[in-house]
């Protein structure tokens, strides 16, 4: 449940409008491009976001060698989105270097979600949180 809180600065207005126009971006892309996260929050939050297409888990089971391996025989193009604290930094460098040729295109979807969620949070869990909470609300149950 939802409650007013403070009214969000026009600050944090611009920002929440800037996040959600990269996530209207990247749920068109999404449609036909899967989208790599960490972990089962992260895809939740993604779909909490409204993204519809293939989201894949990088945490699956297998060694990075043998995923990326999977991922670029199964898909011409991919969206890397990784948190950016350092783990994730870690595993983007090294998907990254994996997939060379089929992400490059896609870069900029968490590049500008890094600009955009600033220092408040690290993950792509956070965001829908974070969302409400520039646009005025107090998140109390996602």
């Amino acid at each position: 449940m939802n409650r007013q809180r403070d009214i969000p600065s026009s600050i944090d207005r611009e920002r929440a409008e800037r996040l959600r126009e990269i996530l209207d971006a990247l749920h068109e892309v999404n449609k036909t491009i899967p989208v790599i996260v960490e972990g089962k929050k992260d895809v939740s939050a993604l779909r909490k976001l409204g993204l519809v297409g293939e989201i894949i888990t990088l945490h699956r089971g297998k060694n990075i060698y043998d995923f990326c391996a999977d991922i670029a025989e199964r898909f011409h193009k991919v969206i890397i989105l990784l948190d950016w604290d350092d783990k994730g930094e870690c595993l983007h460098t090294t998907l990254s270097r994996h997939l060379t040729g089929h992400w490059e295109e896609f870069r900029s979807f968490r590049g500008i979600l890094k600009i955009l969620c600033q220092k408040e949070i690290k993950d792509i869990e956070g965001i829908p949180k974070l969302l409400k909470n520039l646009e005025g609300y107090e998140v109390t149950r996602l």
